[in-house]
C-alpha cells in the first residue's frame, strides 16, 4: 500500500496554476461514474464534453499517468483530480481494476523490463572497455589518437582563448563598460567554437547586470568563467575526474546511455523538492534527492520546450527505492534514475545535519567542482526567520517565508533547502505529525 500523499504534494505535480484550479474543479465524486484503487493504481471514468467518459489512471509506484482526454498538459486535470480525491480518502479500494487499466500497467511493465535488460547489457560490456575508459575520459577525451588536438578541441581552445582576452580587457577597462550586445556576440562566437556550456553562462550575464550589487556579482561570474577557461587550457595537468567536470562545463556531452552504463548507487532516496525555471528557451525541472544510507546528494534534471510536459515521476516528500546513475565529475551530483524497485514503507523525515555540517559538505563539493551553483541540504533543529534559516541567509527571492515561519511557530524544525552562493531556497518542511509542507 502506497502512503497517501497530501493535497500539497498532489498540487505540486500540476504543470501550472490553471491546471491546479481545473483539477480542483473535477475532484468531486459526482463527476466520476467510476473510481477505484488497487492500492498501487488509481483509476476512474470522468464525465467529459462528449458521450464517452475520459479514462484516467495513475500508477502510484512511479508515478505514471494516463488519460484519454485530448489535453496536452501532463499530468492532466483528470489525473490530478483523481489524485486529489485519493489524498482526501475519496477513492474506494477495489480488489481488481478494469481491463483497460491492467493492459496499461502490463504494457508499462514490459517496457520497463526491456529498458532494464538494455542497461544490464551495457553494464556487462563495461568491463571489456575498462582499460579504454580511463584513456577515453582522462586522455583520449583531451587529445586525438594521433597526438594532436581533435578538431573540436582546437575550436574550443580558440574560443576560450578569445574569452580569456576579452575578460582581461573587461577588468582592465572597468565593469561598467560592458554592454548587453557584447555578451550576446561573445556567446554566439562561443557557440560557433562548439563551447555551448560556456556560451550559456555568458548569455545569462545580462541578468546579473539588472540585479542589485551587480558589480560584485558580475566580477564573481567573470572569475568563474575565467577559471573554467584556464582549467580547460591546462586540463592535461588536472586529475581525470576534474577534467570530466571541465569538459562537461564547457559543453562536451555525456550521453544518457553512457551514464546508465556506469555503476549505479542503490538507496532509499528522499525526494526533497524541486523547482522549474526558464533556461535557454527551455523549461528546466530540478528535483533534489538525498540517500538515507549513503547520505549522497543527487539532482535529477529534465528539460522540455515551452508547452511540453516535464517529468512528473518524482513526488516531493516521498521516498523511492532506486538505483541512481551519476554523471561523471569531481563532485558528482546530477543523476539519472536507472531503476525503481517499488514502493518504500512510510518513514520519518529524512536524516539531516546541522548548518555547520551542511556548510562543510558544500565546501567539499566546491573543492571538487568550483562551478557548483546549488546543493541540497536537510537542516535539523533550525528556526526560520524572515531573512535567514539556522543563521544562514536566505536567497533574495526566498525572503519572508511566511508559511515556513507559520509551521515553525518559533520552534526548531527540519527543513530541506537548496544551497546557492546567494543564499538558501527552502524546499520542504515537516510538521509535528510528519506531514510534508511545501
Amino acid at each position: 500500500m502506497i502512503e497517501r500523499w497530501s493535497r500539497d504534494q498532489v498540487l505540486a505535480l500540476a504543470p501550472d496554476a490553471s491546471s491546479q484550479k481545473a483539477a480542483q474543479g473535477v475532484a468531486a465524486p459526482g463527476k466520476w461514474s467510476l473510481r477505484g484503487t488497487t492500492g498501487t493504481v488509481l483509476y476512474g471514468e470522468c464525465k467529459g464534453s462528449g458521450a464517452k467518459p475520459y479514462l484516467a489512471c495513475v500508477d502510484l509506484t512511479e508515478p505514471a499517468y494516463r488519460c484519454s482526454c485530448p489535453s496536452r498538459k501532463f499530468p492532466c486535470k483528470h489525473a490530478l483530480g483523481l489524485l486529489l480525491m485519493w489524498s482526501a480518502d475519496g477513492v474506494p479500494v477495489q480488489e481488481g481494476a478494469p481491463q483497460w487499466v491492467t493492459e496499461w500497467v502490463e504494457t508499462r511493465a514490459e517496457r520497463a523490463a526491456k529498458s532494464a535488460a538494455k542497461i544490464e547489457a551495457a553494464r556487462a560490456q563495461a568491463p571489456d572497455s575498462a582499460s579504454r575508459s580511463e584513456g577515453a575520459k582522462a586522455g583520449a577525451a583531451r587529445v586525438a589518437p594521433a597526438g594532436g588536438e581533435s578538431v573540436r578541441h582546437a575550436r574550443v581552445a580558440s574560443g576560450l582563448s578569445e574569452l580569456e582576452r576579452w575578460l582581461a580587457d573587461q577588468v582592465r577597462q572597468g565593469l561598467a563598460g560592458a554592454a548587453e550586445h557584447e555578451w550576446d556576440g561573445l556567446a554566439k562566437r562561443l557557440i560557433d567554437a562548439q563551447a555551448p556550456g560556456v556560451a550559456g553562462v555568458v548569455s545569462r550575464l545580462s541578468r546579473v547586470r539588472s540585479e542589485e550589487s551587480w558589480p560584485g556579482r558580475l566580477l564573481e561570474e567573470y572569475a568563474l568563467i575565467n577559471l573554467l577557461a584556464v582549467a580547460y587550457r591546462r586540463r592535461e595537468e588536472l586529475p581525470g575526474s576534474l577534467v570530466e567536470t571541465v569538459l562537461i562545463r564547457a559543453g562536451f556531452p555525456v550521453t544518457r546511455e553512457e551514464v546508465l552504463a556506469g555503476p549505479a548507487v542503490r538507496d532509499h532516496w528522499d525526494v526533497l523538492g524541486g523547482r522549474d525555471e526558464e533556461q535557454d528557451r527551455l523549461t528546466a525541472r530540478r528535483v533534489w534527492l538525498r540517500g538515507r544510507r549513503t547520505r549522497r546528494a543527487a539532482l535529477v534534471l529534465s528539460f522540455a520546450p515551452p508547452g511540453q510536459p516535464l517529468d512528473a515521476s518524482l513526488v516531493t516528500g516521498t521516498t523511492i527505492d532506486a538505483d541512481l546513475a551519476f554523471y561523471p565529475g569531481a563532485a558528482p551530483l546530477r543523476a539519472l534514475v536507472a531503476d525503481r524497485r517499488g514502493a518504500v514503507p512510510p518513514e520519518a523525515g529524512p536524516p539531516g545535519m546541522s548548518p555547520e555540517e551542511g556548510l562543510d559538505e558544500v565546501a567539499g563539493a566546491l573543492t571538487g567542482d568550483p562551478w557548483t551553483e546549488s546543493w541540497p541540504l536537510v537542516l535539523v533543529g533550525v528556526v526560520p526567520e524572515r531573512g535567514s534559516l539556522g543563521g544562514l541567509p536566505l536567497h533574495p527571492r526566498a525572503r519572508d517565508p511566511w508559511r515556513l515561519i507559520a509551521v515553525s511557530g518559533g520552534r526548531p524544525v527540519t527543513v530541506a533547502a537548496e544551497w546557492t552562493p546567494h543564499g538558501l531556497r527552502p524546499l520542504t518542511t515537516w510538521d509535528e505529525e510528519g506531514a510534508v509542507i511545501l
